[in-house]
């Protein structure tokens, strides 16, 4: 008799055990709507579009620093074309995510959709602003201008200058001739060599210090050629004149200097690349990682992951 009652008991418990597992199946079933090959070639879209985003996201970077660091406007464009095309198939399989994960993600992989979408979109624009700084080199053309055209000017000058101090040996102001035209060369010098720091320069204070200075060396340059010119014996002296020539020459470049210089295009881009699209970026990748790893961890009937940190070791059990 108690044999009979446990084997009752037994039943009833096998059938309670059965009807709650179909009541599970039932509800997955409906959750999902899947089979398991479905729902791992629905994973493996995903996994892909993520996969896409993050190597087209490096490659736009890639391509951005590029840009930043090209010596010629063309070049500059053209990388920063190619950043933009890589920037354009992030957005468009974005968007086809989205519709993905609408409907059949996790609300876990919507939230960090959203999350890349925020800082992607901030990315957006600081490529948006960056690129326009990239391609107009000011400083390199600023460092062309200063290494070429002032630095020939200045050294014609120098030679002419020297070539009135040889010639004006015999004067009985020869001392005087010497001290002037030496007084105006080294003057002269000290202002080329301030324009290299000028361009590198990133604060409009050191900028405006610099010039300064700059005003002080030209003054001096003026004030010794003015002298030489009215020693009588020097009055009409060609090589006063050339002298004159060149440093008025000189003058009129080193204006053209200070006013790409005071653009700053390189150094602002290279900034901004290297400090703010740098950080947006790891908050961009660091938002598909996550997204990529909680799309690999989804529950799967069916499926034996092994290792969720190898997915080649995941298998498809046998369904009897």
């Amino acid at each position: 008799m108690k044999i009979k009652i446990y084997i009752k008991d037994f039943l009833w418990m096998a059938t309670g055990a059965l009807m709650l597992l179909l009541v599970m199946v039932i509800v997955i079933h409906f959750q999902t709507g899947k089979r398991p090959v479905e729902q791992l070639a629905f994973r493996a879209k995903r996994m892909d579009l993520v996969a896409r985003m993050r190597l087209n996201l490096a490659s736009a970077s890639e391509a951005e620093k590029s840009a930043v660091l090209a010596i010629t406007d063309q070049d500059s464009k053209t990388f920063a074309d190619q950043a933009r095309l890589a920037t354009l198939e992030v957005d468009l399989d974005q968007k086809e995510l989205g519709e993905q994960l609408a409907t059949g993600g996790t609300p876990n992989e919507r939230d960090l959709l959203a999350q890349f979408s925020r800082a992607f979109t901030i990315l957006q624009h600081i490529d948006s602003d960056l690129f326009v700084l990239a391609i107009k080199n000011t400083n390199i053309k600023a460092y062309g201008l200063a290494f070429g055209p002032a630095a020939d000017d200045l050294q014609k000058m120098d030679s002419t200058l020297s070539n009135l101090v040889a010639k004006s040996s015999a004067l009985p102001d020869a001392r005087n001739v010497e001290l002037l035209a030496y007084r105006a060369q080294i003057a002269a010098l000290r202002i080329l060599t301030l324009l290299a720091p000028h361009i590198a320069e990133e604060s409009d204070r050191k900028m405006d210090e610099l010039e300064e200075q700059m005003i002080k060396e030209d003054k001096e340059v003026r004030k010794d050629l003015g002298d030489l010119s009215a020693i009588q014996k020097l009055g009409g002296n060609p090589d006063l004149e050339i002298a004159f020539l060149n440093y008025t020459r000189f003058s009129e470049v080193r204006g053209r200097i200070l006013t790409l210089s005071r653009e700053n295009t390189n150094v602002k881009s290279l900034t901004i690349s290297l400090g703010q699209k740098r950080k947006v970026l790891f908050l961009c990748q660091d938002a598909l990682s996550s997204l990529q790893q909680t799309i690999l961890e989804e529950p799967i009937i069916g499926v034996n992951y092994g290792s969720v940190s190898n997915p080649r070791s995941m298998q498809v059990e046998k369904i009897k």
